[in-house]
């Protein structure tokens, strides 16, 4: 069945294009794929229409991409945010059992049912504002048990919202209490769980934190060797706080995307290019953490590394479920156009994914979208802290809330 969507304004991100605006620009449907998107003067002839409906001028881009959240878990870290307020550093909170492990404790204590309930709402504020497609990883569990039971209510968030859920391991996120002094046997439990989580198919990436408060190259590099042998692509969080090199061992593993980057070299740069590998940015942990090292966005724009968007949502250091104040901000903090904020949170973020079928309006792609009542795209961007009321389409059927 073909719907028509007619009569709007498209931001279709087409390559080399400003934009892609097309004026007065419409939208065949063959759910859950794009037939065609171009001016309506041009609409082929001789489709047989189904349905139509007149977008009365409104926008329409891409259903945005959040490629790197951490949606499921309980408990908060308000006291945290205080705590650094009054002069403590995110690795003094970490190594005093705060931070992730804090985490840890309140998610392994509360029930399954309840961890889907809390990562349901957020998952629907972000569709509030246009996502259409999200990732999700685990790294509150720690444990081969709980590890699972994230990436389960992970799939279930997939299976039973309008939305695409890509699920991600990142069992190697913090050391558990458990493993105290014990890192590198922590590596190897890790590793010995990624086979069974495989297998059940809960895993679409396997994630690493490189850092000198959480694990060293040479124990990213081991779980890295599983995950490959395994067939599964890899992504990492590197050179966040300092340049631990992860960016040139996550490159040389062809990784999907490196994420947050703001003490990259030059050399991790280069891998990237090199290797394909997604820079995703994540101003709201910039922010939040008010840090004062920016990205080396300049260099990544001359090496050609795509940059990507994405909220990182988690409750210590970016508790956040706006992607419209990250566009604001990847703009306001670390100086993007909005073209390539927008282009960051669409097709950049869906090739962090390593998903290649949609983030652009054109033909074969997915037929996920957004309606804005706005005039440009670059509103979406410019109005921080404003929620426009947004129709979206996943898979060619209008979602509700």
């Amino acid at each position: 069945m073909t719907t028509l969507w007619r009569h709007g304004r498209l931001a279709t991100l087409a390559a080399g294009a400003s934009w892609g605006l097309v004026e007065r620009g419409a939208l065949l449907v063959d759910s859950p794929h794009l037939r065609w998107a171009g001016p309506e003067a041009d609409l082929p002839a001789g489709i047989d229409i189904a349905d139509e409906h007149d977008l009365e001028g409104a926008l329409v881009t891409p259903g945005l991409v959040d490629c790197h959240t951490h949606l499921v878990y309980a408990g908060q870290r308000a006291r945290e945010f205080e705590l650094r307020l009054l002069g403590a550093s995110y690795e003094e909170i970490a190594r005093a059992g705060g931070g992730i492990r804090s985490t840890v404790a309140a998610t392994r204590g509360a029930d399954d049912d309840t961890l889907y309930s809390l990562a349901r709402a957020r998952a629907l504020a972000l569709a509030a504002e246009g996502v259409t497609t999200l990732e999700v990883k685990s790294g509150y569990g720690l444990s081969e048990q709980h590890e699972a039971r994230l990436l389960r209510i992970a799939r279930r968030l997939g299976r039973e919202l309008a939305l695409t859920v890509r699920t991600t391991c990142l069992a190697a996120h913090a050391l558990p209490a458990e493993y105290e002094g014990r890192a590198d046997d922590y590596i190897d439990a890790v590793c010995s769980w990624l086979p069974t989580l495989h297998a059940e198919g809960l895993v679409d990436a396997v994630d690493a934190f490189c850092e000198h408060i959480a694990f060293t190259p040479s124990q990213t590099r081991r779980v890295f060797d599983a995950a490959q042998r395994l067939g599964l692509p890899v992504k990492l969080h590197a050179e966040q706080l300092s340049n631990q090199g992860g960016t040139e061992l996550a490159a040389s593993f062809g990784a999907l995307s490196c994420d947050h980057l703001e003490h990259a070299s030059e050399a991790g740069i280069r891998a990237m290019a090199a290797s394909g590998t997604v820079a995703v940015l994540l101003p709201g942990a910039f922010y939040f953490l008010r840090e004062t090292k920016l990205p080396p966005v300049d260099a990544l724009r001359a090496a050609g590394v795509p940059i990507a968007i994405a909220t990182d949502h988690n409750p210590g250091s970016s508790p956040t479920l706006s992607p419209l104040l990250m566009l604001n901000m990847a703009c306001t903090l670390f100086r993007l156009t909005p073209e390539e904020a927008l282009r960051g949170m669409t097709v950049n973020g869906a090739r962090a994914l390593g998903l290649h079928d949609r983030g652009t309006l054109a033909a074969a792609q997915r037929a996920d979208f957004a309606i804005w009542p706005v005039e440009h795209p670059n509103e979406l961007v410019h109005g921080f802290g404003q929620h426009p009321t947004v129709r979206v389409i996943v898979g060619g059927e209008e979602t509700r809330p």
